[in-house]
């Protein structure tokens, strides 16, 4: 990468009711590259809007280094050759921390209750965690995942009640399996949502090689319907039978 001027002006808002969080990034990034920050607060919406103008931008934080605009945060970020989140991208992370969080908790709560991390009730906590966290992300905005869920699943799309029960069924199923309590409500519940889940996702991805997102994570996400919202179904199958033939 070749070499930077070291000093940068940094045009942030810092108000009495708000701070621009992606000024303090700004601010964050540039020290972190070794500049020497000249910070310039925007105190008003006056300011902030006579600065645009001066300007010619349309946003605020902008910084500039040896007298030469570079832009806003996602632009200072190029300028340091660093990558730049695409709203759009597809990704699985949501899905992997709340798979690696599901199973560093049921550890714990293993070790927590039995002095050992690796036993038969964490592995069974891993899975009735995983399905109350996914649970959580599903109920925190429902109306999102519920229009996101009738584009794939076949229940949903015949009685779109369902599509605000699956969540809830989800919910019940994990906690009661956590409990280990009225495995005889949890255990059909997590059958019947799993296997209507598994079928509408094969369906969906292998059969009509449809191209979606997944609402396993919640209906605002960016995960791609596939392999891995398939493993959530699977997923609670597999608890359900395990705890049947237990």
């Amino acid at each position: 990468m070749a070499a930077h001027p070291r000093e940068a002006t940094l045009y942030r808002m810092v108000m009495d009711d708000h701070i621009c969080p992606f000024g303090l990034k700004s601010r964050d990034l540039l020290e972190r590259e070794g500049l020497v920050v000249d910070d310039r607060w925007l105190k008003t919406r006056e300011e902030t809007d006579a600065f645009k103008d001066e300007h010619g931008v349309k946003t605020t934080p902008q910084t500039f280094i040896g007298g030469k605009r570079i832009g806003g945060y996602d632009d200072l970020r190029r300028y340091f050759e660093k990558p730049v989140r695409d709203p759009k991208q597809l990704t699985y992370q949501p899905v992997i921390a709340v798979f690696l969080m599901a199973a560093l908790m049921a550890l714990a709560a293993s070790w927590a209750a039995f002095g050992a991390v690796f036993t038969e009730r964490a592995g069974e906590w891993i899975i009735a965690i995983s399905m109350c966290i996914l649970a959580i992300l599903k109920l925190r905005d429902i109306e999102s995942f519920s229009n996101m869920f009738l584009g794939y699943d076949l229940l949903a799309q015949r009685w779109v009640r369902y599509a605000y029960l699956y969540p809830l069924g989800e919910a019940l199923a994990g906690v009661f399996m956590i409990a280990g309590a009225l495995l005889w409500l949890a255990i059909p519940v997590a059958l019947f949502i799993g296997s209507i889940g598994a079928v509408s996702v094969f369906k969906a991805v292998y059969i009509d090689r449809r191209e979606l997102k997944c609402a396993c994570v919640g209906g605002d996400s960016n995960v791609p319907l596939g392999f891995i919202s398939l493993t959530e179904n699977l997923m609670m199958i597999a608890m359900a039978i395990w705890m049947l033939v237990r």
